[in-house]
């Protein structure tokens, strides 16, 4: 496994669902508390992007919602993995819950097969690689940008 040089390996238990020396099979299959956060900070997210759907209805809102999304995942992946790595409900709150809900995905896919239908196929593909390219560029640039951030901090 390698890793940056403003990365090292944490100290400590890490999530195993970003953490590969974890077998995380061996969880516990119910853990109220954990789905109780998750539920929540599903809530959350989904009530975030169903308000911005309502401001700014239609595929630029999608794509926003999902690149700022994407980015924020960024940020928080390098936050759990580097220097938050004891809080065991930050990940599952913001990642799964709040960002995974406030990112949509399935309206992204429901829009393209809409312009599609309405006779916009050159609208659809752009708009279905402007939604991949950014959602990468967002996390490629965040987690970047929060490493040598959290570099810069260290030194």
């Amino acid at each position: 496994m390698q890793h940056h040089p403003l990365n090292p390996l944490p100290k400590g238990p890490v999530d195993s669902d970003v953490d590969l020396r974890i077998d995380g099979r061996q969880r516990r299959t119910h853990d109220s508390v954990l789905l109780t956060v998750i539920a929540v900070g599903g809530a959350t997210g989904a009530t975030a992007r169903y308000l911005v759907g309502l401001a700014w209805p239609g595929p630029t809102s999608t794509l926003l919602i999902n690149v700022i999304g994407c980015g924020l995942i960024g940020i928080l992946m390098v936050l759990v993995t580097d220097v938050l790595t004891q809080q065991r409900l930050l990940r599952p709150f913001l990642g799964t819950g709040v960002l995974g809900g406030f990112t949509t995905f399935s309206t992204y896919a429901l829009d393209i097969q809409q312009l599609v239908t309405r006779g916009h196929a050159g609208t659809a593909l752009l708009y279905l690689v402007a939604t991949i390219a950014g959602a990468l560029l967002a996390v490629r640039t965040t987690v970047t940008a929060t490493r040598a951030v959290i570099g810069w901090r260290t030194r």
